[in-house]
Order: structure tokens, then sequence, then C-alpha cells
């Protein structure tokens, strides 16, 4: 009984969740959703799961067709690096960062005193990965790893990520069921995924459980210790906007290439206002909008007058990028996010 039961929620969530499982996969396969239900069941049992969380996860479990759908149509943004700044780090967010400052004073005076990540910092992550918390999570994730599994592109890194989950619900006495995320699995105030939770969640409001959706303070505090274990380093910047020739080699523009700051001063790269960049020793790289830079010189050569010899090539605006940016991007391996994170954490100093 309890399995046709199931049947028909599969049936109905099929039928009534926006989206369709792809035609070339063919009609639901129940015997398969049966296997892989088997051994979460087998390896949870083996990793000393508790019965209830198993049971738990594995009775009300729904393929979800529109998750199917997004995994296989993940957009990728065509932004330019000043429209991604523009929309990740615009007057409303800065000024819900400020006011979070008010807010939380003590919890992120305690996570700097804990792992010396400074309160704008943290409240940048937290800016960027949840609008601090606005954004509101629209998936069971047992439904969104089950889901996943299913699909198959990815079945060990989501089954390792429900295990991950079952673990974390049985651990912090969370019920499973209540957990929502992501429809790829990202949870809470930071978006953390299940196993970095598992390896660097932290209880920071004291009542000996990792709650990092519904409590602040395990958010912040895990944030922290992940940023902390990444190495991050509170005396160091993250970014330096400077200018560059406008004949400056491209290639070195990826953030890849990194060299001293005397070295790239020789090379031109200067402040905003045409001021020498520090001369200290300190190692960085340089990130740029190359494919932005690329099409101003396009337009300056179209554009040049008949009469000129040379078109005059508009000047490169780009970051150089310290140690922790490249940090950052252990979190995030995106150019764009490390720089929004910069961009963000200053203005909110």
């Amino acid at each position: 009984m309890v399995k046709y039961k199931l049947i028909l929620r599969l049936i109905a969530v099929m039928i009534f969740v926006p989206g369709v499982v792809r035609a070339d996969r063919g009609a639901f396969d129940v015997e398969r959703w049966y296997a892989i239900m088997e051994n979460v069941r087998n390896r949870a049992t083996a990793q000393n799961i508790s019965k209830i969380v198993i049971d738990d996860t594995l009775r009300a479990t729904a393929f979800i067709p529109s998750i199917v759908k997004s995994d296989a149509n993940q957009a990728e943004f065509k932004l330019t690096l000043d429209g991604y700044l523009d929309r990740t780090v615009n007057s409303t967010r800065i000024t819900n960062g400020k006011k979070m400052r008010v807010k939380y004073p003590t919890m992120l005076s305690r996570v700097e005193s804990a792992y010396g990540v400074p309160p704008h910092v943290i409240l940048a992550f937290w800016g960027l990965e949840s609008n601090y918390g606005a954004v509101k999570a629209r998936h069971k994730l047992t439904d969104a790893f089950m889901t996943l599994m299913y699909d198959g592109r990815r079945e060990t890194f989501f089954t390792n990520q429900l295990l991950a989950l079952m673990k974390i619900a049985d651990t912090n006495k969370l019920s499973i069921n209540d957990i929502y995320g992501s429809w790829a699995g990202a949870m809470g105030h930071f978006q953390f995924i299940p196993t970095t939770l598992a390896q660097y969640g932290v209880d920071g409001n004291g009542d000996n459980r990792v709650d990092i959706i519904n409590s602040v303070g395990d958010a912040m505090f895990s944030a922290g210790n992940y940023l902390n274990k990444l190495g991050w380093n509170p005396n160091e910047r993250i970014v330096r906007r400077v200018i560059l020739p406008a004949d400056f080699d491209l290639s070195l523009l990826d953030g890849k290439t990194k060299l001293s700051l005397p070295q790239w001063a020789a090379m031109g790269v200067m402040n905003p206002d045409g001021t020498p960049i520090p001369q200290n020793d300190m190692t960085a790289g340089l990130v740029a909008d190359i494919v932005a830079t690329e099409e101003a010189r396009r337009a300056a050569t179209e554009n040049q007058s008949p009469d000129a010899d040379v078109a005059p090539m508009p000047v490169i605006t780009a970051y150089l990028t310290y140690p922790n940016f490249y940090r950052i991007k252990k979190w995030n391996n995106s150019n764009w996010y490390a720089i929004a994170i910069a961009t963000l954490a200053d203005e909110l100093k």
C-alpha cells in the first residue's frame, strides 16, 4: 500500500509541477527510483544515521520535473563586469547591509574575534548569497537531491549531498522534511551545500546544534569558519581598482598571471587618479573585462577620423587581485563574484 501511495504521489507531482521530463528519457522509471531509495537506505544505515531520519527522508520524496529542467538549462549570463556590479552592488543592497551591521553588531564582533573575518566581509557574502536572508528557498532538499540523483547526470555528487544532509539533520535534531533550499541544494543565509556545511558548520548561538537556515548566528559563524579555513587574511585588501595603458597585453588580465606590485607598476599599472600603486613586494594578479575592452578598442578603430593616423585607444580599467581574492574564488569560482564581494565589502566598512 505504501508503495502505491508513493507512485501516486510521484505521478501527481509529475503532472502538476511545471516542466516535463526530457522526452529522450522516456517514461518515468519507478524501479530505478526505488533502487535509488534502497541505495540511500543502505548507505545511510552504514553511516549510522538514525532509522527515524532515514524513514523521514524516504517516505515522502517526490520527483520534481522542473528541477531536472533547471539543471539542464542553466543560463550563462553574458553581463559585462560593470553590468554585473550594477546588479549585485546596488544602493538597496548597500543600505540593507548597513542596517544589518547595526542590527547584529555583537554577533559580527564575535565572528571577527573567533575567525579573524571582519564584519564588512561577512556582510558582503551574506548580501550576495541571500540578500541578507530575504531570498526564500523554494525546494524541499530531499526532493531536489532525489530528483537530481534519478536524472543521473551527477548522481554520485547529489547522493553524497543527500547523505550529508541526513547526517546533519540527525546530529542537530532537525526535521529533514522542513529543510528547504535552491534546486541545486544550496541552503541558508550563506547558501552552503550540505557537504560544505558538514565540514564548516558551527553553532553560533549556543543551542548545541547547527541550523544555518533559522539561526543567523549559526550562519555567520559557519561563514566565518569557512573563510578562516580558506586562509582569510584580515590585514590584506581583496582588490585594488587600477588603470592600464591602452595597449596593455590583454592576455595578462585573467587573474592567472601573478607578479609583484613593482613589476606591475613597471608595466604602467596606476591608480585611477594616475598616482603610483604601492611598491611593496606583495604579489597580485590582474583582472579586467577583456570582452568589453576588446569591444571598446574595436569601436575606437571603427570610429576613428579619416585624418587620424592611429585611433586613440581607451584606457583600460582593471583590478589588482590579492590573495584574499583567490580565497573568495574557492567559495565561488568567478572573477566577477569575487570583485563584487570586494566592492560590496568596501561599501560596508
